[in-house]
């Protein structure tokens, strides 16, 4: 059987749902922490149950039976995030899985400049010092991600960021059809994959060029100070270490960790990864 984890968010449901294309629903689990979130899996034949990573005990339960576990990386960062990690995977150790699956990050690193890389580097080591074959997926910066920064640019006609430097922003659609492809040809990759990336790598000034495009609407790039987008989101509330930590996207970008595009994520899907203006598309407003 096979596990997932985080199976109600974005990106572990459209894995879900991915493999129920390619098995039998009784081949498949999920762990959740409220099982009630995942009824409409279990009433297709997934087996569902509660899991939570601040309770390995529980988790291997969760667990119980599984040939493989992906493991969701958290939406937490510094050492909670790796707390919760060491628990999921001895977890899957509990459980006997013989092999366990990671959520990573292209860039992943110890001396990154994004603290999520550092997290993910530090995960990396907690599996490998597990014993267990696993495999960590080098996922490519999610593009939802790139949405979220433009804010209201539509609206406004303007996008004001730190400089920045060349991104891979992969769709969550397409890194879940390989995540999924990855389950279902178990041992395809030993430990990290290469990054799983769209075939571009766009800076921000790219990518008010293909907004406006898409919206109709001229939407121009300008760059602001570091300090002052950091204060911007304490101004709105966001604590002092979590402006620090998101500041580091630009900082990571400026230095090249996310600049890498790879033919892989294409190789698992059989096509070419969905384009950043795609999701753009589907996403913003128009003005036309």
């Amino acid at each position: 059987m096979i596990i997932v984890t985080g199976a109600t968010g974005q990106l572990g449901r459209q894995i879900v749902e991915s493999l129920l294309t390619r098995m039998p629903a009784h081949r498949v689990g999920v762990s959740v922490r409220d099982p009630r979130k995942a009824q409409g899996f279990a009433d297709r034949g997934v087996r569902v149950r509660q899991g939570d990573f601040t309770d390995t005990a529980g988790l291997a339960h969760a667990f119980e039976g599984a040939s493989q576990v992906l493991i969701v990386s958290v939406d937490k960062m510094g050492e909670a995030a790796v707390r919760d990690h060491r628990a999921a995977i001895d977890g899957a150790v509990e459980a006997g899985a013989r092999r366990i699956l990671y959520t990573s990050h292209q860039g992943a690193g110890s001396a990154s400049h994004f603290q999520p890389c550092r997290d993910h580097a530090a995960t990396e080591e907690a599996l490998r010092a597990s014993g267990v074959p696993f495999t960590s997926l080098r996922n490519g910066f999610y593009a939802a991600t790139a949405v979220q920064y433009l804010g209201n640019a539509v609206e406004s006609g303007q996008i004001t960021l730190p400089a920045d430097g060349p991104v891979s922003w992969t769709a969550h659609a397409d890194l879940a059809d390989a995540a999924a492809a990855i389950l279902a040809d178990e041992g395809r990759f030993d430990g990290p994959t290469p990054p799983l990336t769209a075939a571009q790598a766009l800076t921000f000034a790219d990518i008010a060029g293909i907004a406006s495009d898409v919206t109709g609407r001229v939407i121009t790039r300008t760059t602001g100070p570091d300090d002052e987008f950091r204060e911007h989101l304490i101004d709105r509330g966001v604590p002092a270490e979590r402006a620090n930590q998101l500041l580091g996207v630009f900082t990571a970008a400026r230095a090249g960790e996310f600049a890498a595009v790879d033919p892989t994520l294409a190789t698992l899907l059989g096509r070419e990864p969905t384009a950043l203006a795609t999701v753009l598309r589907e996403q913003l407003p128009t003005r036309r």
